[in-house]
C-alpha cells in the first residue's frame, strides 16, 4: 500500500461523477430515463441496475414506460421502482410498467430535496472513507520508515485539503441541484 495523491484524486473524483449521476435520476418536473438509473433490482440471485433488466422510454413527458425483457422479473422490478425513494407508482401492463410521473408539489420538491441530501451526504462518506485510506497507507509508510514523521504530517495536510476541496465540491452541487428542484 503506496501513497499517490494522484489515486486519491482520481477516486474522489470518481465519487463525485457517480453524485452527478445519481442527481440525474432526480427529476425536476418532467420524464427522463435517467430517472430510474439509480433503482437495483432483486434478479437472478444478485442485485442488478434496472437497465440490465429492461429498456426504460420516454413516451411523454410525464410519462417513463419501462419494457421489462423476462416475464418472471416485472414483480421484482415494479417493487424496486416503488421501494426506491423516487416517489413513483408503476402501472403494470403485462411485461411493461407505465410510470406516471407526478407534477412536483412542494411536499414532493421537499422530498426530492432530501434524497438529494441522501445521495450528498453518503457521497461525502465515501470521500472520507478514501481520505481514511489515504492516511492508513501514509501511517504504514511512517512506521515501515518510508517516510519522516514530518513528511507523514505534510502530506496528511495534503489529504485534509483535498478532501475539503471535494467535500466542498459535493457541498455545491447539493445545493445547485436544490435550487433546481425547488425552482417553480
Amino acid at each position: 500500500m503506496s501513497y499517490s495523491k494522484k489515486d486519491l484524486e482520481r477516486r474522489m473524483e470518481g465519487a463525485l461523477s457517480s453524485l452527478a449521476t445519481e442527481f440525474s435520476g432526480l427529476r425536476t418536473g418532467r420524464a427522463s430515463v435517467n430517472l430510474l438509473d439509480p433503482v437495483q433490482v432483486p434478479a437472478y440471485g444478485s442485485t442488478v441496475p434496472l437497465n440490465q433488466v429492461a429498456s426504460v422510454s420516454v413516451t411523454d413527458n410525464r410519462m417513463l414506460s419501462v419494457n421489462i425483457w423476462d416475464k418472471s422479473v416485472v414483480g421484482a422490478v415494479d417493487r424496486a421502482i416503488r421501494e426506491s425513494g423516487l416517489g413513483l407508482n408503476p402501472v403494470m401492463d403485462g411485461q411493461t410498467l407505465r410510470i406516471p410521473i407526478p407534477p412536483l408539489n412542494e411536499e414532493r420538491r421537499t422530498e426530492l430535496t432530501r434524497v438529494a441530501g441522501k445521495y450528498a451526504e453518503a457521497t461525502r462518506v465515501a470521500v472520507r472513507n478514501i481520505r481514511r485510506d489515504g492516511m492508513d497507507s501514509l501511517k504504514k509508510m511512517e512506521k515501515d520508515g518510508e517516510i519522516s514523521e514530518d513528511r507523514h504530517r505534510s502530506l496528511s495536510e495534503e489529504v485534509q485539503k483535498l478532501t475539503d476541496t471535494f467535500v466542498a465540491k459535493v457541498d455545491e452541487a447539493l445545493k445547485a441541484k436544490e435550487a433546481e428542484i425547488m425552482q417553480v
